[in-house]
């Protein structure tokens, strides 16, 4: 296990050298947040007893939401209409990294995954979500990616 005790302390976001290659030419976007280096935060979003899960106008202004509320980068979004149940399965590709979506309308459910790195705050997509399709249930899940206490 790569100790952490030589790494500088830094604000969410802050570019620093690579701990792994310690080279200065190699400035990643890691966050050091209570002690521990990470490359972003993944969230796992289930929306329940959700409504409009077909609509890919308001899945992608959704998205759009997401990315200028969270302060992420948006470098391209895809969304595809399945037919006969019109599911939606998408991907917000971002320079922070994704923010994907696959709907069952026929079941009220979305599943949509919010990983970002850096200075994106991706926890305040989950209201954005919320407001855009009205779930009675709402589950979220955080996983820290790239953790530098496990290397």
């Amino acid at each position: 296990m790569k100790s952490l005790d030589h790494m500088p302390s830094l604000e969410a976001g802050a570019a620093t050298t690579n701990p792994i290659t310690s080279s200065d030419e190699n400035l990643d976007h890691f966050i050091m947040r209570d002690g521990v280096a990470y490359a972003g935060t993944h969230l796992i979003i289930d929306l329940w007893g959700a409504s409009h899960l077909d609509e890919i106008p308001r899945m992608e202004k959704a998205f759009l939401d997401c990315v200028k509320e969270c302060g992420a980068t948006l470098l391209h979004i895809h969304m595809h209409h399945f037919t006969p149940n019109g599911g939606i399965s998408g991907v917000a590709v971002l320079a922070e990294s994704h923010i994907s979506v696959h709907t069952w309308p026929e079941r009220d459910y979305a599943a949509f995954d919010v990983f970002m790195c850096g200075d994106a705050k991706p926890e305040l997509a989950v209201d954005i979500l919320k407001k855009a399709f009205n779930p009675s249930r709402v589950e979220v899940g955080e996983n820290l990616r790239g953790r530098m206490d496990d290397v």
